[in-house]
């Protein structure tokens, strides 16, 4: 498609909308960035697109005359693919694009792309500082939190894009199509915006849906929803398991991993790469996005000892089971990122003291039961604020669990810890919701823990 002085309307004024009206811009199209908020700050966006001065703002709605003006439609991940006025310009004719398949269209390179419900930035990050250690020019981008369009017209024929794309942004998808994906696992999650398990489904395995046999995904063997996706799956698929020897694959024995297949030249049967203690990382979870980083690194050439090496030095990623202190022989971990019931069932499960779990937020229509019966008696207390408190607990009362404190805010949840934690004890933020509502974004919810922690003593 050729944008060359063509108007574009570009859906969303954060991060994502004036990443993609920059690239726009900088490629000769004629950007147009709309919020339907009417009382969003137009100065503020102002002062973030101080080098676009000529860009136009609009709020509330877009005149009716103008519809008809616009070439393309592009939206930020957070905007519902089925608002009627992008119905109104699928009728017209209009494409309608996310801001993912407007940089993959004007980007250059090969794409390694992960999704997945959980464990998504952890692998992204791993598998970005693996490239860098091999390939001399790699981006790492998408949900990560730096926009693939901030960086599309720097890359070049040689360069790997890492990308960690969300449910959100493979709704629209058109053309993107990476060398090597992954797709971690498939739980519960977002249903209020995709309605249907199923719908959720087929949105993460469209991850692939452009690639060929000439192409790999990475798929977990354990989880039944990429394990069905394999045989309809068009790319070569790769494996990895924690729970089953592959013949052509990387899988866990033991505290062991090990690899099958996959290397050229190297002679039949699995070989042993690492034990799961020479990582930083804790947690089973981790242990299946390192195993899916090692598949991904094979996929994409990177010698093994590079791989390994980059392994067991990475550390772990901020806001995911992230140690912040001992503090008076407690503990505090930083699990704000568990932003679902799934995710938050790999922050219990690798505690290993008595905890005291801080839980609630946003209401995302999820099932808490699975969660609950995780806690397996290593709660000692669950500390819960936020929208869903009381639904929380409901569930937690019907499986048993006992002390159960209400709170009104964050920092009160906090003290209420920080007061009944002995020493010996774990105080972990994992809440299984999103922050919305609270704080703008789960970063900003983990950066206020890791503040409040410092803050214990002084």
């Amino acid at each position: 498609m050729t944008l060359q002085n063509k108007k574009v309307l570009v859906v969303g004024s954060g991060r994502s909308g004036i990443g993609a009206a920059r690239l726009l811009m900088k490629t000769g199209a004629v950007p147009v960035l709309f919020d339907s908020n009417e009382k969003t700050d137009i100065n503020a966006i102002r002062k973030k697109t101080e080098d676009m001065p000529e860009l136009e703002i609009l709020t509330g709605a877009v005149p009716r005359e103008r519809e008809k003006e616009f070439t393309l439609v592009v939206i930020s991940p957070g905007v519902p693919v089925d608002l009627p006025m992008l119905d109104a310009y699928r009728n017209l004719g209009v494409p309608v694009w996310g801001e993912i398949e407007l940089a993959y269209a004007f980007a250059r390179g090969k794409v390694v792309a992960v999704t997945g419900t959980n464990g998504k930035t952890t692998t992204t990050t791993l598998v970005g500082q693996i490239m860098s250690a091999f390939y001399e020019s790699v981006y790492v981008v998408g949900n990560i939190g730096n926009p693939y369009t901030n960086i599309a017209l720097e890359t070049e024929d040689e360069t790997v894009t890492v990308a960690e794309i969300s449910s959100f942004q493979l709704e629209t998808i058109q053309n993107f199509k990476p060398a090597v994906s992954a797709i971690l696992n498939i739980t519960p999650d977002h249903l209020n915006r995709h309605h249907t398990m199923e719908c959720y489904v087929r949105t993460k395995e469209a991850i692939a849906r452009n690639q060929t046999k000439e192409d790999v995904c990475v798929l977990n063997h354990e989880d039944p929803y990429t394990s069905d996706f394999a045989g309809r799956c068009p790319a070569r698929v790769v494996w990895f398991s924690s729970k089953e020897e592959l013949r052509e694959g990387i899988f866990l024995k033991g505290e062991e991993i090990y690899e099958a297949g996959l290397l050229e030249g190297a002679a039949e049967g699995a070989r042993r790469l690492m034990n799961i203690h020479d990582m930083n990382l804790v947690g089973m979870c981790n242990v299946e996005n390192v195993m899916a980083a090692i598949a991904v690194g094979l996929s994409m050439k990177v010698p093994l000892d590079i791989i390994l090496k980059t392994v067991r030095a990475f550390k772990a990623v901020e806001h995911r089971i992230e140690f912040v202190a001992a503090k008076g022989g407690v503990d505090y971990y930083n699990d704000s990122k568990a932003t679902n019931p799934d995710a938050a069932i790999q922050g219990i499960r690798a505690m290993s003291k008595p905890t005291l779990l801080i839980g609630g937020g946003y209401d995302k229509q999820s099932d808490y039961d699975q969660w609950i019966e995780a806690f397996e008696g290593k709660v000692k207390a669950l500390v819960l604020t936020g929208q869903t408190k009381e639904k929380i607990a409901a569930c937690a009362k019907k499986h048993g669990v006992q002390n159960i404190i209400l709170t009104e805010t964050f920092e009160e949840a906090f003290a209420w810890c920080v007061k009944e934690a002995e020493a010996g004890d774990a105080v972990l933020l994992s809440p299984a919701c999103a922050s919305w509502g609270m704080f703008e974004n789960y970063e900003m919810r983990g950066k206020l823990f890791k503040e409040l922690v410092e803050k214990i003593g002084v």
